[in-house]
């Protein structure tokens, strides 16, 4: 049975984001429709911490220009 059927992509962004950064990277290597889940922008900012946008503010760098909530993770790790 295919979970990604069943449930809904807001559902699966949900689990996901409960688990940790190391398992959302795990679960989007299992199968193809997990990897768009786990490179949701929704699941990735309940990684980051509650100042990122302060963090990130002061930047120069061109890679935060358009930022997406994983690169902000990295970029912040």
């Amino acid at each position: 049975m295919d979970i990604t059927r069943i449930l809904l992509e807001e559902c699966l962004c949900l689990i996901i984001s409960l688990t940790s950064p190391v398992d959302a990277c795990g679960s989007a290597m299992v199968s193809h429709a997990l990897r768009s889940v786990a490179d949701c922008d929704v699941v990735w900012e309940k990684f980051l911490p509650s100042d990122y946008k302060s963090i990130i503010s002061g930047s120069s760098s061109s890679s935060l220009l358009s930022p997406r909530k994983r690169r902000i993770y990295i970029f912040i790790s």
